[in-house]
C-alpha cells in the first residue's frame, strides 16, 4: 500500500441500510462503552433487487441471443430510450474496443438473470459522454478493462445512475465516475483494480453519491504487488472529488484500503458505513480537505499491511484510518471546515487513527507524490519556490496541513488476542518526519512535526478506550501511555476514559 511516508531510516429504492452502531443519535452524546455494533447490514451481492420481468411500456427489448444487439439498438434508438435486456447472457461484438455508446437520458434495465459479458475481450461496456444515463438491475461482468480505466461510464460521462447493479470479475475498475454520479445499492465485487475509480480528468468531480452498496474482493489482480508503491488499489479510490456522500455501505474484504481520498478531495461526509476485514486502512484520507466521518462501524480492518510492515520491522504507526496531509481549509467551501471524526464504533482492527505530515511533501518538491499536483490554495506550481515559498503566504499555502481534526466521541476497542499482535497494533498516532529535502526547503528540522503536534489545533478528547493503547507524537520515537498523551506538552484526550480488558 502507498502509505508515503517514506522519509523514514435518483429513483426510490429500497436500502437496507446499516442499522444502529450502538451510539445514540443526540448530538455530542458519548458512546456507551457496553454497546456492541450491529451486523445488520444491505448484503446487496448474496440478494440482489430484481429487475422487471416483463418489458416497461415503451421499452426497446434486447436479445441476449443476437450479439452486438444492445449497441445496435442504442445507436438507432433516440435519446432517452429505456432498454429492457431479457433473461440471459448479452454479448457486444467481439472487438477489444465494442462497447455501448449510450445516449443522453437512456435507461437500460436488466430483467431477471440478464448479464452483460465482456467473455474477457471487451475492455468497455458503457462509454461516452452522454449525461444522466440510468443503469438499473443488470450485471456487467468479464471485461478487460486497462490498468486505471473503467468498465461502465468509462469516460466520466456526468450525471449517471447506476442502481440494483451487479458489477463485478473486471478488470481494471468496475466503474468510473462523472460529476452528479449515483452508486446506489449495487455489488461492486472482485474486480481486478477498484471497485470504483472516481476520477474525472480536467477538473474536480463535484458531486457523487455513494450510498448502500456492497464493496467486496476488489484488486484481485493485486497491484500494489504488480507496482510497488503505486498506490492504485482499494475499494474505491476517489480523487480531486467536490462533494461526496458515502453512505450505508459495506465495504469489506477488500485486498488493499477499504476508501481512499487521493489528492484535493473536499467536503467529503462518510456516515453510517460498515467497513471490516480489508487488508490494509478502513479509510485514507490524504492530501485533501474538510470532511465530516461519524457513526461508522469500523472492525478488523489492517490486519494484512499492518502486520506486514512491523513483521519487517517499520516503526511507522500503520494505522485503521490514516489522514496524511489532510486537514480542514476554512477558505474552501464545504459542510465543515474541519475534519471531524465522531461517533465512531472502531473494534480489533490493526491500530486506530494516525495523523501524519511529510515535512518533504509539498507543491513542486521533487518528494511530492501526487503527480506534480499543487494544494487548492496555489493555482501555479511554479510559485513554491524560493524565495516566495519561505514567506506568508506561500509558506503555508504551499503544502497540505494536517490541521484542524477533531476526532471525539468514538469507542476504541481492541483486544490483541483477537488481532493475533503483541505489539505496533496498538497506536494512535500524530506526527511527522524530520524535514531534509529538497535542500532548497522551507520545512526543514522539527518544524513540521511542531506544528502537526501543538500547533495546528488536531485534537482528541471524549473518546473511550477500552484495551491496551499507547500514544505516538511528533515521531515515531515518541511513545506514549495515556497519562503522557493526556499530559503536557500534548494535552490530548480531555474527557476521555480508558479501561484496559483481559486480552488486551
Amino acid at each position: 500500500m502507498k502509505w508515503r511516508h517514506r522519509a523514514w531510516p435518483a429513483a426510490p429504492l429500497a436500502l437496507a441500510l446499516l442499522a444502529a452502531t450502538g451510539c445514540d443519535s443526540t448530538p455530542g452524546a458519548r458512546p456507551e462503552p457496553t454497546a456492541k455494533p450491529s451486523t445488520s447490514v444491505a448484503r446487496v451481492c448474496a440478494k440482489p433487487s430484481p429487475g422487471p420481468a416483463k418489458a416497461p411500456a415503451g421499452a426497446v427489448t434486447v436479445d441476449p441471443a443476437v450479439p452486438g444487439d444492445l449497441a445496435a439498438k442504442t445507436r438507432s434508438s433516440p435519446p432517452h430510450t429505456t432498454f429492457w435486456l431479457r433473461p440471459g447472457r448479452h454479448r457486444l461484438e467481439p472487438d477489444r474496443y465494442a462497447q455501448v455508446i449510450p445516449k443522453e437520458g437512456n435507461i437500460y434495465l436488466g430483467a431477471p438473470g440478464a448479464v452483460l459479458d465482456g467473455r474477457g475481450t471487451n475492455q468497455y461496456a458503457f462509454g461516452g459522454t452522454a449525461r444522466d444515463v440510468g443503469i438499473r438491475h443488470l450485471t456487467v461482468q468479464g471485461f478487460v478493462a486497462p490498468h486505471d480505466e473503467g468498465v461502465v461510464n468509462h469516460d466520466s460521462a456526468d450525471g449517471w445512475v447506476i442502481e440494483h447493479a451487479t458489477i463485478q470479475n473486471n478488470s481494471g475498475a468496475g466503474l468510473m465516475a462523472g460529476a452528479g454520479q449515483q452508486v446506489r445499492a449495487s455489488c461492486l465485487r472482485d474486480n481486478g483494480q477498484y471497485g470504483m475509480n472516481a476520477y474525472k480528468g480536467g477538473g474536480a468531480l463535484r458531486g457523487l453519491v455513494v450510498e448502500g452498496n456492497e464493496i467486496v474482493g476488489n484488486n484481485k489482480d493485486d497491484w500494489e504487488r504488480k507496482r510497488s508503491g503505486c498506490g492504485c488499489t482499494g475499494g474505491v479510490k476517489f480523487w480531486a472529488v467536490d462533494g461526496a456522500d458515502i453512505r450505508g455501505n459495506w465495504v469489506h474484504d477488500n485486498r488493499g484500503p477499504g476508501l481512499w481520498a487521493d489528492t484535493n478531495n473536499n467536503d467529503f461526509l462518510i456516515e453510517d458505513n460498515l467497513i471490516e476485514a480489508n487488508d490494509g486502512a478502513a479509510l485514507i484520507y490524504e492530501t485533501s480537505y474538510n470532511a465530516v466521518v461519524r457513526k461508522n462501524t469500523i472492525r478488523r480492518n489492517n490486519w494484512v499491511e499492518g502486520r506486514k510492515y512491523a513483521e519487517r520491522g517499520d516503526t511507522f504507526p500503520f494505522a485503521t484510518i490514516y489522514l496524511s496531509e489532510s486537514g480542514g481549509e476554512p477558505r474552501l467551501r464545504a459542510r465543515t471546515d474541519k475534519i471531524k471524526i465522531y461517533r465512531n464504533v472502531l473494534e480489533n482492527n490493526w491500530s486506530g487513527i494516525t495523523l501524519w505530515e511529510n515535512a518533504d511533501r509539498f507543491c513542486n518538491s521533487p518528494a511530492n507524490t501526487s503527480s506534480g499536483d499543487c494544494t487548492l490554495l496555489v493555482k501555479n506550481t511554479d510559485r513554491c519556490a524560493q524565495p516566495a515559498i519561505a514567506t506568508a503566504p506561500l509558506y503555508a499555502d504551499c503544502r497540505w496541513k494536517t490541521q484542524r481534526v477533531d476526532i471525539h466521541d468514538n469507542r476504541f476497542t481492541l483486544d490483541k488476542s483477537v488481532v493475533g499482535c503483541t505489539a505496533k497494533c496498538d497506536r494512535m498516532a500524530v506526527l511527522a518526519n524530520y524535514g531534509s529535502y529538497p535542500d532548497w526547503s522551507p520545512y526543514q528540522g522539527e518544524r513540521v512535526a511542531e506544528a502537526i503536534t501543538t500547533e495546528q489545533d488536531n485534537r482528541w478528547h471524549d473518546n473511550v478506550y477500552i484495551g491496551t493503547w499507547k500514544f505516538v507524537a511528533h515521531d515515531p520515537s515518541r511513545i506514549l501511555d495515556p497519562g503522557q498523551w493526556q499530559g503536557t506538552p500534548y494535552r490530548q484526550d480531555e474527557g476521555s476514559t480508558f479501561r484496559a480488558r483481559n486480552g488486551g
